[in-house]
């Protein structure tokens, strides 16, 4: 096969040397057939076959297997035919040839019936459009290796992104993300797009039409802002979040972050948002910084008060005064036992109420069959069975955490004040967290073991001069007054108590 150079040959001997075809050919042996096809293209044709290659076992199912391939695109995407379940077809009608034979001529014959998909470049209208999605990440929480879910929020028209994670994608994740994401963009879109997503919509009626969780609904008009929902199986959509989930993976979570828990990732993850602002989008020339400065005119502005992005739900205290909510059992005051409350469920926290008023608050527990219990809830009924105090669960989880002088001011109460009088009067010293700080309770306590004040009104006193520290005093300046600058410096003379005597 001849290469560039030949042909460079060629036709230099003959369009500046000016030599002919035949003497050509007898100088550098070329045939006369390369040297006139030299002449006519400057550059050596690329190899072509005149004819297919033979396939005799597969040449009488070539047509059946494109049959089979044009069907397979009108079966349900994740139904349609690989090409070993052609070969496993073509097999039972009498194909005796290789499955690789099949595999390839599969490979090739998608390549010729796949149509390129071609899409408008769009531009948005300052303020007016943004775009959810959920991405999914790994991180080591905690010294764990666990998956965390992450939103993303994306402002069409200055590129803005915005993410925060979450344990999973529940309806209260997803507002919680919204409102998380207007606060750090300073506004709220007047239209958001998304997936078909199972928090926002129920049910998907025909066209664009959706039937909507009422919940997302009633949040959508504590905002003002219209939702917009893609195509299903149509990604493209809202190509802007889905590169900006993919980017997050690449660059937020990239290495893999070390974390204790979700507060840090997130504030974390705040960060990386606030730094990635500064970036430049190609082909414009003003920065996302600026174009976002921008934008948060054109944005609805926010409400007074957040909507409440929760779960609720009636719940009923159990004896133990707890509350269930998903497998885990959260401890109420034990006035509350036996009756019924409502709870609200947090992205993570879980608040219990009572008519209107908050009863209870917790971490949101995400494991399962676990007792997250606040013994501050227990100590009324302790002081009632002050016998049950060493095997209460509450104190026993409590006593694991507390710091070293709760345990020396119980033992001294103990010994100092036996039949139950000295726990008693413990409890009342542990009472004081439901009305003062707990760090401000720890530092009484504290001093009161230090100074030997073993009791109840030993923490108190501590606990007022916490409170009202003493101001401390400076020496007046005496320099304008000289007359005066001595007194409290003369000695002291004992023989005038002498003449106090004298007049008695």
């Amino acid at each position: 096969m001849r290469k560039v150079d030949d042909y460079e040959r060629i036709r230099k001997a003959y369009h500046i040397e000016g030599l002919s075809i035949r003497e050509i050919s007898r100088r550098y042996g070329y045939g006369r057939r390369l040297v006139r096809k030299t002449l006519e293209h400057p550059i050596p044709e690329k190899y072509q076959r005149s004819q297919p290659r033979k396939a005799n076992v597969l040449g009488e199912y070539r047509q059946r297997i494109t049959e089979l391939l044009q069907g397979s695109d009108k079966l349900p995407r994740k139904q349609r035919y690989t090409a070993h379940k052609i070969y496993e077809i073509l097999a039972k009608e009498g194909y005796s040839g290789s499955e690789g034979t099949v595999h390839n001529y599969v490979c090739q014959t998608k390549k010729k019936l796949k149509v390129g998909k071609a899409y408008l470049p769009l531009e948005f209208d300052v303020g007016q459009d943004a775009q959810v999605d959920w991405g999914e990440a790994v991180v080591i929480m905690g010294g764990v290796q666990v998956k965390v879910q992450f939103f993303v929020m994306h402002l069409n028209y200055s590129r803005v992104r915005f993410v925060r994670a979450y344990p999973f994608q529940k309806q209260e994740a997803f507002l919680d993300g919204h409102e998380a994401g207007f606060h750090f963009l300073g506004g709220i879109p007047r239209r958001i797009s998304y997936d078909n997503l199972k928090t926002a919509v129920f049910r998907i009626l025909e066209g664009h039409k959706r039937q909507e969780q009422d919940v997302f609904k009633a949040f959508r008009s504590y905002y003002l802002f219209d939702s917009h929902y893609c195509t299903p199986a149509q990604g493209h959509e809202k190509g802007g979040v889905e590169n900006d989930v993919g980017y997050a993976q690449r660059n937020f979570f990239s290495p893999i972050l070390n974390v204790e828990n979700y507060e840090e990732l997130n504030q974390l993850l705040l960060e990386l948002c606030k730094n990635d602002i500064y970036r430049h989008i190609r082909g414009q020339d003003i920065p996302v910084a600026e174009l976002w400065e921008l934008e948060k005119t054109h944005l609805l502005p926010m409400p007074k008060k957040d909507y409440p992005a929760c779960e609720t739900r009636p719940v009923k205290a159990n004896s133990y005064s707890q509350v269930v909510f998903e497998m885990n059992r959260y401890s109420v005051p034990h006035i509350h036992a036996e009756k019924q409350l409502v709870l609200r469920a947090f992205p993570f926290k879980i608040e219990v109420l009572s008519l209107d008023q908050v009863i209870a608050s917790h971490l949101r527990c995400f494991g399962r069959e676990q007792d997250i219990l606040d013994p501050l809830h227990y100590l009324s009924l302790l002081e009632q069975r002050p016998g049950a105090f060493e095997h209460a669960l509450p104190m026993r989880q409590w006593r694991k955490r507390w710091p070293a002088a709760y345990d020396q001011l119980l033992q001294g109460l103990l010994e100092s004040k036996p039949d139950g009088r000295g726990v008693r009067e413990f409890i009342s010293i542990l009472k004081l967290h439901q009305t003062c700080p707990s760090e401000m309770v720890e530092k009484a306590i504290e001093a009161a073991v230090h100074t030997s004040m073993m009791g109840l009104d030993g923490v108190m006193y501590h606990i007022q001069q916490l409170s009202n520290p003493s101001h401390s005093t400076h020496p007046l300046d005496l320099s304008c007054i000289p007359q005066l600058a001595d007194i409290g410096c003369q000695p002291v003379n004992l023989q005038l108590y002498n003449q106090l005597l004298e007049v008695r």
